[in-house]
């Protein structure tokens, strides 16, 4: 049995494509379609179904995809225990994460891994939202995943750092300066808002407090956002880890009753994570400790907590 092809068979039916699996795995898109018809020959089954919309999996795919990646995932086992008696000198780490901790932590995060193992392969796939890499954790798809706290049945998470949410003002706007930002203020300001089926953070908040901001714009990107805050179209929540670094002039202030989400690594309950998962988690744990240590500020963000009502994104460190 060819496990590579079979690699090739559960990319293409994650992404939904065979030009999309062949730029994640580094071949050329006849490579993979070679690949995928080698397995269906062997076989004699249809695997995927191909049109213009993409590559779906066939009812023959669908029955086989739990055995094939029982399969791939004991090919990644048996590497891994070759990894852990060579040293951790080789292997790959795949890793489940959404865009903030990928564009602000893992960066550093697998710098310091890899100055340790600089033999390791990392695959990151990154989501939008929590529930889908607590999926990719739970079916095996990846080894361990960053999301929200808490998390569904089937994992274990290793808690990590609160992340404060705030909101984002125009740098002139009157509040910009206050130590904190009135509920109230959302039925005057306008306000910038992620699309309902994405927004399943903000939402919450605004329950709580029993009130419905003055919605102005619906917009489908953090960094789009905040561009528009600062050009003093609206205001908008949204987390620590999302403001910082985004060159951007706004300001950014706690709201009225502070509001938090937990962080942390998440890895499948039930079974021993492979050593390589293992000394990762502990990297991860020391990294966010060690941020956290330099004067109480969140891991990778650019202000401290008593600078907090400040503007921020603006280069100058405030």
């Amino acid at each position: 049995m060819n496990t590579a092809k079979c690699q090739v068979l559960l990319k293409t039916a994650e992404l939904g494509s065979f030009t999309r699996a062949a730029e994640a795995l580094g071949y050329t898109q006849s490579a993979v379609s070679r690949a995928i018809a080698d397995l269906e020959r062997e076989w004699d089954l249809p695997l995927l179904a191909r049109s213009r919309e993409g590559a779906l999996l066939t009812s023959q795919g669908e029955a086989l995809l739990p055995q094939i990646r029982a399969l791939c995932n004991a090919e990644r086992g048996l590497e891994s225990q070759v990894a852990a008696l060579h040293g951790l000198t080789q292997g790959t780490l795949r890793v489940g994460t959404f865009n903030s901790v990928s564009v602000h932590w893992l960066p550093a995060i697998m710098k310091k891994f890899l100055t340790r193992y600089p033999g390791i392969r990392f695959e990151l796939v990154c989501k939008w939202e929590f529930a889908e890499v607590e999926d990719l954790v739970r079916r095996g798809a990846v080894d361990c995943g960053f999301l929200g706290l808490p998390t569904g049945p089937g994992l274990k998470a290793i808690p990590l750092f609160q992340d404060q949410f705030l909101v984002a003002l125009p740098p002139d706007h009157p509040l910009a300066g206050a130590p904190c930002y009135p509920f109230a203020r959302f039925l005057e300001d306008p306000y910038i808002a992620i699309p309902e089926d994405r927004d399943l953070e903000i939402e919450p908040i605004f329950q709580e407090a029993g009130l419905r901001p003055r919605l102005q714009y619906t917009v489908n990107d953090d960094m789009a956002i905040l561009a528009m805050v600062e050009q003093g179209l609206g205001v908008s929540i949204r987390s620590e880890l999302v403001l910082q670094d985004s060159g951007r002039h706004f300001a950014a202030i706690p709201l009225e009753r502070p509001h938090f989400r937990q962080i942390g690594l998440a890895l499948p309950k039930g079974t021993t994570p492979s050593a390589l998962t293992e000394r990762f988690a502990a990297c991860v744990q020391e990294w966010v400790d060690g941020e956290q240590a330099i004067d109480g500020a969140a891991p990778g963000c650019p202000f401290r907590p008593q600078d907090i009502q400040k503007p921020v994104g603006c280069g100058n460190r405030c």
